[in-house]
């Protein structure tokens, strides 16, 4: 039995992952009805399984339970956007100046590789390769946490991930890509890192976040 419930549990965990995965990057669009028969063929894991998962990704916000009627793919909306944006701002500009008043020589060696692998990436982008989206979605992620990982506070860092897992959605759903203007603020906020600049790191993270706000709105791909 405990095999059983070992496996259970992992082909569970592999579906939440995966459907979480697909919703924040685009795949399951906004309003898309999530049927539980398509889905117990797509992901592999039983009726009752996957109504626990969607309950899971309800409480996140990112699936919306219908009653009788169901679940959905959560709507996206400019106020909802701009909510997430100024809870992120919130979040990670108080847990950089924790990170940064604490931060090793360990801490910048993950902030520098973090920087490296989305800079890579971004130049690809700059230079119209956008066959690896996710991939620079996901440098991204990493280093933004990267920056905040000395703060002290793993319930922190796990609230800043939620939430910039919402964000990330809305970037994925407008392919909001800023170029050279994004990659700029990436290597200002790796330079305010390795000097422990936290104040001029706040305002830069500020121009990024509101300025990728403005871009996703741009795109119209957000009604």
């Amino acid at each position: 039995m405990l095999a059983n419930d070992a496996a259970a549990e992992t082909i569970g965990e592999n579906a939440y992952r995966r459907i979480r995965t697909d919703i924040i990057f685009g795949r399951a669009a906004p309003g898309q009805k999530l049927k539980l028969d398509r889905l117990k063929d797509e992901y592999g894991a039983s009726i009752s399984t996957l109504r626990e998962i969607l309950n899971r990704l309800s409480s996140e916000g990112l699936v919306v339970a219908e009653g009788q009627r169901g679940f959905e793919v959560a709507p996206v909306s400019i106020e909802n956007l701009k909510e997430i944006a100024a809870l992120r701002l919130l979040l990670e500009g108080h847990a950089l100046e924790q990170s940064f008043a604490s931060g090793d020589m360990e801490w910048e060696g993950r902030v520098v590789a973090a920087h490296h692998k989305l800079a890579s990436l971004e130049r690809l982008m700059k230079g119209g390769d956008f066959s690896q989206t996710e991939t620079w979605k996901r440098y991204d992620w990493e280093f933004h946490q990267a920056l905040i990982s000395a703060c002290g506070s793993q319930v922190l860092m796990d609230t800043h991930a939620s939430v910039f897992d919402k964000y990330l959605r809305y970037q994925m759903i407008a392919l909001s890509f800023r170029g050279d203007i994004a990659a700029k603020e990436h290597q200002t906020l790796l330079e305010c890192a390795l000097a422990r600049d936290a104040e001029t790191a706040k305002l830069t993270l500020e121009r990024h976040v509101e300025g990728g706000v403005e871009h996703a709105l741009a795109t119209g791909a957000i009604a």
